[in-house]
């Protein structure tokens, strides 16, 4: 055979190979684009200490144990207060069931009706739920009971409602937000998933209303409570959690009125300084010293139903000290791997991502981001300094939380500074987001997530965009052939010239 003829064979060998390649490309990007089996749906609903946050998850059917393709596709505040309140109000709690069913409404409009049989639906009680626990189980025992049977009545997939420990929570949160980030794995050649180079993570910063949560992973040589060993994708991630029951925003607010109240001389009439200056409110004993959280700083006359009016004081570096001294900083003997209260944590290493309660007070402070620590804490300053006029003129929020806004800083700065030891340089490292990717940012996701077994623990990284390896086989064939056929030309246009 002359060596025009294996030149003309070769030739059309490889114009055969091109165009396999390209029909297989063209097929595949067909397939991708127009031909997805369909979404499929999940629903978590938060039940928070202060209120309950529904939320609606969606993902292509075909990427079920993948990730980076569950996205937020709804959000529903219940109105009124969260569900460790129910029975306490008749009232309250007819509107609080009425929004329940009002949000629910909107989620089976939202999802397809062909879809809610096979849609799952999850409760995660969290704080409220636990303070609750501690003070009436029986009580506790029957709002879940409850909960479980409204939503087993539902068109959805009932799976599961429980009361989730603070270091469960806190383990979620770490999740979501390291699954929104692609961190665990994201997508590579011939668009498979791989772990992601260097394979670092982001530390989690939650705060809600009754208990806050920190989590972040450390060397696998750091020894001590809080530390679990998780692995995920195949990876093992050695992940520090630690919640801090009644260190929540509205908790930790009660212990601060309640501390001052006891050392006034006057109990009926109390100067808050992180009140600002013309803003005084009246409250019972009950409102203050009712908790759980501070049952132990009764008065020794402690009357439910007696008022004492809280005047503002407006004042910053009183505010500061009154938030402090719910803290208890000298347990930790200035160990750095000790946060407060005695608790031991590793030191803070990386980048850290502020959400939940952390996010919105530095939103009230038009701080989002990642601020400066200097920035941060002069902005609180100057929001502490105006008074009561100045700050409704100055701030479209309501006034129900306007008022405690100069607390929520000095809160903000102190457990993370004070608490959780981050410094001037460790600061630059968090940011405070309240979404990543059009998502929120909470435990939800990552609680839906274990449950719902979408992340493995097996490695399962390869997932080329074809249905079999035999169709990835072929491509891989084709493409050899190519590059041998195009080596074989070039060694018959060198002997031709010779």
């Amino acid at each position: 055979m002359t060596s025009k003829v294996l030149a003309a064979l070769a030739s059309c060998f490889l114009l055969s190979s091109i165009a396999v390649i390209i029909a297989i490309a063209v097929i595949q990007t067909y397939k991708i684009t127009y031909s997805s089996p369909g979404l499929k749906y999940g629903i978590v609903l938060d039940c928070g200490s202060s209120r309950t946050t529904v939320y609606v998850y969606e993902w292509p059917a075909e990427k079920e144990n993948n990730t980076g393709v569950i996205r937020e596709t709804d959000k529903c505040s219940v109105k009124g207060p969260g569900i460790s309140d129910f029975g306490l109000n008749a009232i309250q709690d007819q509107e609080t069931w009425l929004s329940f069913r009002s949000c629910m409404d909107k989620v089976k409009v939202k999802i397809p009706a062909s879809k809610h049989n096979a849609t799952s639906i999850y409760l995660g009680a969290t704080a409220g739920m636990r303070l609750l626990q501690l003070q009436n189980d029986t009580a506790s025992n029957t709002i879940m009971r409850d909960m479980a049977e409204y939503l087993q009545s539902l068109p959805f997939h009932f799976q599961n409602a429980s009361i989730i420990s603070g270091e469960e929570e806190g383990l979620y949160g770490w999740i979501t937000v390291n699954y929104l980030m692609n961190n665990f794995v994201e997508r590579g050649l011939w668009n498979s998933w791989v772990r992601p180079h260097g394979a670092q993570t982001v530390g989690s910063l939650d705060l809600g209303g009754a208990s806050t949560q920190i989590a972040f992973t450390t060397d696998d040589g750091a020894r001590g409570d809080g530390l679990t060993k998780v692995t995920l994708y195949g990876y093992d991630y050695t992940v520090y959690t630690h919640s801090f029951l009644c260190f929540g925003k509205n908790e930790a607010e009660k212990t601060v009125l309640a501390k001052l109240v006891q050392g006034s001389v006057d109990h009926s009439n109390v100067l808050n300084p992180c009140y600002p200056v013309g803003f005084n409110i009246t409250m019972t004993e009950e409102s203050i010293f009712g908790s759980e959280c501070t049952r132990s700083l009764r008065l020794a006359q402690y009357n439910p139903g007696r008022n004492i009016t809280i005047l503002g004081g407006g004042d910053a570096a009183e505010c500061r000290r009154a938030v402090r001294r719910i803290f208890d900083l000298s347990s930790c003997g200035g160990s750095q791997n000790c946060s407060f209260n005695g608790v031991y944590q590793p030191p803070v290493a990386g980048q850290f991502m502020a959400y939940a309660g952390f996010y919105y007070t530095a939103w009230a402070l038009k701080l989002v981001g990642s601020p400066s620590l200097e920035k941060f804490n002069a902005t609180l300053w100057a929001f502490c300094s105006m008074n009561w006029q100045e700050l409704k003129e100055n701030y479209k929020i309501t006034e129900k939380h306007l008022k405690s806004y100069c607390y929520s800083a000095n809160y903000v700065y102190t457990i993370l500074v004070d608490g959780y030891k981050f410094n001037s340089q460790s600061w630059d490292d968090i940011s405070f987001e309240r979404q990543v990717k059009n998502t929120s940012i909470a435990w939800t996701l990552g609680f839906m997530l274990t449950l719902s077994n979408m992340i493995p623990a097996e490695p399962k990284l390869v997932n080329l965009p074809m249905d079999n390896t035999v169709f990835a086989g072929v491509l891989f064939l084709f493409s050899a052939l190519t590059i041998i056929t195009l080596v074989f030309l070039i060694i018959l246009l060198i002997r031709t010239c010779y």
